[in-house]
């Protein structure tokens, strides 16, 4: 079976598995605190142009999604999502486990609009019953979206300006950011997330990674954050294990045959950059192979996810050869399904499935 339904079907990258054998007996102490999570966190700080940020490793998207949201939001308040966004669709109530309501407004090829925004929040002051009612405590984002695509600066900027005249935080879900910062055409940077943003993380999970995600509150953590993380059930004792991790991913994308080189670089300049480069590669090609065997497009993605839109019968026989990723039935006749690229998707990956669409779509 070609596999082409998500990001993490594969391990880590092999420099990954290089770098815990190298330091596999190394004794360190635990909960974060070892020389690996500091040496990520530098890094990181580094990529991010954000020499004070705070930087803490937890091990999954969701339990980052519900460990910080519960950090920012007081106990009234709930975090203002887009209709489609993670945190409201596909996390199985985890935000509102913690007695915070997901408060949605319209979405805009999976983006929020700043103008919706102020417009809502406008309202909420200005309703005389406010206090009856679950406040607007946070602002999730996340770039790439659930669908692929990718707000622009100017956006970011919009939403941002929106937030700090409120005073409330905004905060980017970045599971898949490395692939958002290297699609062509952005103009979206690090550091331009580390500006904009009050807290966000950098997802390893889907980029290279075992498992893991670097949470970065540029301008300091919430207080006794560790504490938060820790009732949450979601402090790692080995936390070196995160650490490692992310100190190979923002370390350089090439190295000397002596591992000379191995200094702070821009994202852009690190294995992690690499890696988002190598899968927005790998998603032009597989756009390509989908455009030449006249798929229509669900929607236009630039990122690594590629929808297209597939009669039911045709569905079916792709999904006998290839792995795809359900998406939402478009009409009694049609299906639309994900194919995702990844650090680890091949060339001849892209070539097998060109052969199997010729085959499938000929019916």
């Amino acid at each position: 079976m070609l596999a082409f339904e998500n990001d993490y079907s594969e391990g880590c990258h092999p420099r990954i598995l290089e770098a815990f054998a190298r330091t596999n007996l190394q004794s360190e102490p635990g909960y974060g605190t070892d020389c690996f999570c500091s040496e990520a966190t530098e890094r990181i700080r580094r990529a991010c142009a954000a020499p004070e940020a705070d930087v803490v490793f937890l091990t999954g998207g969701t339990q980052t999604n519900q460990v910080v949201l519960d950090a920012l939001l007081k106990p009234w308040e709930g975090v203002v999502a887009a209709e489609t966004g993670h945190v409201a669709v596909h996390e199985a109530g985890a935000i509102e486990a913690t007695g915070h309501k997901v408060l949605t407004l319209p979405q805009h090829d999976g983006k929020l609009d700043a103008g919706e925004l102020e417009a809502f929040l406008a309202a909420f002051w200005a309703d005389e019953n406010h206090e009856h009612m679950v406040f607007p405590g946070a602002v999730y984002v996340s770039h790439p979206t659930e669908v692929g695509t990718l707000y622009s600066l100017a956006e970011l900027e919009a939403l941002s300006a929106v937030c700090r005249a409120r005073a409330i935080p905004l905060y980017l879900d970045g599971a898949r950011l490395g692939y958002g910062l290297a699609a062509p055409g952005t103009d979206v940077t690090l550091p331009d997330v580390a500006r904009l943003c009050d807290a966000f993380y950098i997802g390893g999970t889907k980029v290279g990674a075992l498992c893991g995600e670097a949470v970065v509150f540029p301008a300091g953590a919430p207080a006794h954050f560790t504490t938060q993380v820790k009732s949450h059930g979601a402090l790692v004792a080995k936390g070196r294990l995160l650490g490692v991790q992310f100190a190979e991913l923002f370390s350089p994308a090439e190295r000397g045959a002596d591992g000379a080189g191995d200094g702070l670089c821009a994202a852009e300049d690190t294995l992690y950059g690499a890696l988002g480069a190598h899968a927005i590669q790998m998603a032009e090609r597989l756009r390509a192979v989908l455009a030449a065997h006249g798929c229509t497009f669900f929607l236009d993605s630039p990122t690594n996810q590629q929808f297209v839109v597939l009669d039911n019968d045709a569905c079916e026989r792709l999904r006998k050869q290839v792995r795809v990723s359900f998406w939402e039935r478009v009409d009694e006749g049609h299906t639309a399904v994900r194919f995702a690229t990844s650090w680890a998707t091949r060339p001849e990956d892209i070539e097998a499935l060109d052969a199997v669409l010729g085959e499938v779509l000929r019916g």
